[in-house]
């Protein structure tokens, strides 16, 4: 019964390698053949990329937007997707109050050629409506989507209201 026993589990053990090498490599030549068909897009863009400014400030039914523009420096194009992160900062670099909150907006995907650029816009009341204003910062520091590194943009801006809003990035 020892040898039967033995023998029998020889046999199972190359029986299963051998399902374990045909299946894997089928499960291999499969993801090999989904890999190849899955289109690639274009890359996230990274703060190296990009040359982050100021658009044109725009007020309307008591409120303040701006801008943030995304300016594609590099020689590929590249894709943003999502909310920037963006605070208020003193002079000294020191945050002012809170940083703007999502407005909940869809969220698209914005593919950058080079040269071309995307905003994402600010808002905040356009005095104080309901609220005291903060003190005037002189910087936002803004996170590009998918981004950990931040970028100083020199921006004049007071929230007001304790209303401080930033919508997804769009073309």
């Amino acid at each position: 019964m020892f040898l039967h026993s033995r023998h029998l589990s020889r046999r199972v053990a190359i029986a299963s390698a051998t399902v374990l090498l045909t299946g894997g490599a089928a499960a291999g030549a499969a993801w090999a053949t989904t890999a190849a068909a899955a289109p690639a897009g274009p890359r996230t863009c990274t703060v190296s990329d990009l040359y982050v400014s100021m658009g044109r400030k725009e007020g309307a039914a008591g409120s303040l937007y701006w801008p943030i523009r995304f300016t594609n420096t590099g020689t590929t194009g590249c894709a943003l997707r999502g909310y920037p992160g963006v605070s208020v900062l003193d002079a000294a670099h020191h945050q002012v109050g809170a940083a703007a909150t999502r407005t909940g907006q869809a969220v698209p995907t914005v593919t950058l050629a080079p040269a071309h650029s995307a905003s994402a816009v600010i808002r905040t009341t356009n005095g104080p409506v309901g609220g005291p204003c903060r003190a005037t910062g002189t910087y936002l520091r803004v996170y590009p989507p998918a981004s950990r590194t931040a970028v100083l943009v020199p921006a004049d801006w007071k929230v007001c209201s304790g209303t401080f809003r930033v919508a997804p990035v769009t073309r």
